[in-house]
């Protein structure tokens, strides 16, 4: 798969699997895709949650996107984005069941994150014999 197929593969996903580790002790949970595109691979999380403090601890992540009988890994580091309201608006209207969140907290407690430095490899199971390719995505 070539840069742009993996692109529209992640955002057809719209669900991924995101590890961390903090200290010695790896975490993995899904999580909700904002975007996948040429700039990195976006998304969203409470400030006060574990994954907050884990990614501001160690921005280096691996995450994973899978659907029918193929997967592909991304590895990177996030970057927290500036506090963009209109873009954290922008990810609540694409998810309404964020909206009782929202109008109970307002959106200071939302971090916005992107995956930059983004390199893929993919699975199936036709092809799990062959060798790793890796694309380079931002």
């Amino acid at each position: 798969m070539d840069k742009q197929e993996i692109l529209k593969y992640l955002n057809d996903c719209r669900i991924f699997f995101l590890a961390t580790a903090e200290g010695n002790t790896p975490h993995l949970r899904g999580l909700f895709l904002h975007k996948a595109d040429e700039t990195g691979i976006s998304f969203t999380t409470a400030k006060f949650r574990d994954l907050y403090k884990q990614l501001k601890e160690n921005p280096k992540v691996e995450l994973i996107f899978w659907q029918d009988k193929s997967s592909i890994r991304v590895s990177g580091r996030v970057v927290e984005l500036d506090e963009n309201l209109d873009l954290k608006k922008e990810i609540v209207a694409a998810r309404p069941f964020m909206n009782p969140w929202i109008e109970a907290a307002g959106y200071s407690p939302m971090a916005v994150f992107k995956v930059v430095d983004c390199i893929a490899t993919t699975w199936s199971f036709d092809k799990t014999l062959a060798p790793k390719t890796y694309v380079p995505l931002s």
